[in-house]
């Protein structure tokens, strides 16, 4: 039976939640607005860009106006984080033998996919992805599971073949209202303030490949 790994991106293959912080930040205080970081750690990471800018902004966030707005924002993030990506130790030699044992990969990001094609570029790990999709890709959220199954679908997989990497409450959330085996990165959170998983990493260097096929028997 084949098998798969689905990996979130920010926070999963790249720590770049202080760098989202930082384009936050500025793209905030243009408006006069300054969230602590504890605001941002209950009400960024993993979250939407929908979600991030109405609950700060107190007011909803849609259409056009969304549209310049994430731009605005993620064009910043691109320019603070082009020559500082970096992944999470041990993700690229992890990676690798995931392909040496013919597993399918995919990734499966609410991040715009300007800031997927830099990440995934950087690391030059495209052509290795058997399946892309960022928030342009899909029209409900996370934790909605509709980037996961339409993973799984690329990927010709049923869910009960997938593994998701994710590191945040919604995206945990979105992998196992997908059906799902989850592995929390423990980037951003602790394992209490994620859902339950099946396995909790600090990152790749303490997980090899028979960790994961242990999930999909």
């Amino acid at each position: 039976m084949k098998k798969a790994i689905i990996f979130d991106m920010d926070g999963v293959i790249c720590h770049t939640n202080p760098f989202h912080s930082v384009a936050f930040q500025e793209f905030f205080a243009k408006r006069g607005l300054y969230p602590t970081e504890e605001e941002f750690a209950l009400h960024m990471y993993g979250k939407s860009n929908s979600y991030i800018m109405s609950h700060f902004l107190e007011r909803k966030v849609e259409g056009n106006e969304l549209l310049e707005l994430e731009d605005e924002k993620e064009s910043l993030f691109r320019e603070i984080y082009q020559d500082k990506v970096n992944p999470i130790n041990g993700f690229l030699e992890f990676f690798e033998s995931l392909k040496e044992n013919g597993l399918l990969t995919g990734v499966a990001t609410s991040a715009p996919r300007a800031n997927l094609e830099l990440i995934i570029g950087k690391l030059g790990i495209v052509e290795k992805m058997e399946s892309i999709l960022a928030s342009e890709d899909v029209k409900k959220h996370k934790p909605d599971p509709e980037v996961y199954l339409k993973s799984a679908n690329n990927l010709e997989m049923v869910p009960e073949q997938c593994v998701v990497f994710e590191d945040s409450f919604s995206g945990v959330t979105a992998a196992k209202n997908a059906g799902m085996k989850v592995v929390g990165v423990l980037s951003s959170h602790t394992k209490e303030e994620l859902p339950v998983c099946d396995l909790y990493i600090e990152d790749y260097r303490e997980l090899d490949v028979k960790n994961i096929l242990s999930f999909l028997k």
